[in-house]
């Protein structure tokens, strides 16, 4: 009874990772109405993220974007051959963004960026059926990027810079699918971790062989958030010597994968612009995790998840229709880095759809006013997580799971 409970505890304790693939990019207006499109575009301080060897090419000497957006998710949850069903209960996430460039003249530029590319939030009703596996999760991370940009020559610039990552995340679940104490109340735990911090970096590249093509190509690097005295809260314990659960502390490495970004932007009118990105996330690196308890009494876990990497294809079309008004709208295909058998509910993440739209106000000749929506459909899937064991024995828990995200956004530019 100890060794499953124990093991109980470790299996889901790898969701304090980020929610696994479960990654929403919404990281500036311009572009996530684009289809988040922006590795070869050159039209705002979102470059910073997207490409930050394209700042040296803005027209504008300081340009500055900043901007959020509402997070309104759902994933609905039935099995059919147990008659259950469930719904999540999530608050709105509001991931952010703030971007600046300084060109310093015609061959040097400088950036900054403070954004949230992970950050997500699930939360099941209390004791449902699935409450061993989550029953909520919430994670935040913060990067904060400085850049350099450097022109080669008229058709060709590179750069990049350090990027450092503040995270926190808190997880709980119950301890197994019945345990409880003597009035009724679920045995369960809930693990946090704050001012987890790590370093990474982010190069680019940019070649214009014309005036109406560009081709942008960028890195993001692997970085290993090592959490370290993260703490452990077990609550409504029975008072047994088969379950010694008591507050601990706890180490472990959690990994945020490296992404390729590569694309080309076509000017194929006065008015119309085309992008297109490929983008690769190297999930392959989230193998498993390794959880390091600081009580004895409690060993360390060894928890796989074996993702893949997977692949987003990304499709933008923009209009300037008047002097006050333009106009965009995109598509993207993004690929789920789950394989059969890992797919748990604290990351209902398939393969997905996103459409996108929005729209720029020139408020005047330096402040425009960027508003997006992204309607993000997740196949339905019926799927299964199999690595739950009770007394030894694989318990496989699964249905069919429904997923969709209605994500408004508004923000705010700056040129001078």
């Amino acid at each position: 009874m100890k060794k499953l409970l124990i093991f109980a505890v470790f299996a889901l304790t790898a969701a304090v990772t980020y929610a696994g693939g479960y990654r929403v990019s919404l990281q500036g207006q311009k572009s996530l109405a684009m289809g988040h499109t922006g590795v070869a575009v050159v039209n705002s301080a979102e470059l910073v993220f997207f490409n930050p060897a394209g700042m040296v090419y803005l027209e504008n000497k300081l340009n500055i974007s900043a901007g959020v957006s509402g997070v309104f998710a759902d994933v609905k949850f039935q099995n059919t051959e147990f008659g259950y069903s469930t719904e999540t209960d999530s608050p709105v996430g509001t991931p952010f963004y703030l971007y600046a460039s300084y060109k310093a003249n015609d061959w040097l530029a400088f950036g900054l960026g403070v954004y949230t590319p992970y950050g997500s939030s699930v939360e099941y009703p209390n004791d449902w059926e699935g409450s061993h596996l989550v029953n909520n999760i919430e994670l935040a991370a913060i990067f904060v990027q400085p850049t350099v940009s450097v022109k080669i020559f008229d058709e060709l610039s590179i750069g990049g810079g350090p990027i450092y990552v503040t995270g926190s995340v808190n997880f709980n679940r119950n301890l197994n699918r019945t345990l409880s104490d003597l009035d009724g109340n679920r045995t369960n735990v809930t693990v946090d971790a704050s001012g987890v911090n790590a370093w990474g970096y982010t190069i680019g590249a940019m070649f214009k062989p014309t005036d109406k093509i560009n081709i942008g190509f960028n890195y993001r690097s692997e970085i290993i958030l090592d959490a370290e005295g993260g703490e452990a809260d077990f609550e409504n314990v029975p008072n047994s010597p088969l379950t010694p659960f008591a507050d601990t502390t706890f180490d472990a490495s959690l990994p945020l994968p490296a992404e390729l970004t590569v694309g080309f932007s076509y000017q194929f009118h006065s008015k119309w612009l085309f992008a297109f990105d490929f983008n690769r996330a190297f999930w392959d690196v989230y193998n498993s995790l390794d959880i390091d308890f600081a009580d004895p009494n409690i060993p360390d876990s060894f928890n796989r998840r074996n993702y893949k990497n997977a692949s987003i294809y990304r499709f933008g079309l923009q209009f300037e229709a008047t002097s006050k008004f333009t106009l965009r709208a995109g598509y993207y295909f993004d690929e789920s880095p789950v394989q059969d058998g890992f797919f748990a509910p604290e990351t209902p993440r398939n393969d997905s759809n996103g459409y996108t739209a929005g729209l720029t106000f020139n408020l005047s000749d330096r402040f425009q006013i960027d508003a997006s929506f992204l309607y993000l459909r997740f196949k339905e899937v019926d799927a299964s997580y199999d690595f739950y064991f009770e007394d030894g024995v694989a318990v496989p828990f699964g249905g069919t799971y429904k997923s969709n995200s209605f994500i408004p956004g508004l923000g705010i530019s700056y040129r001078m």
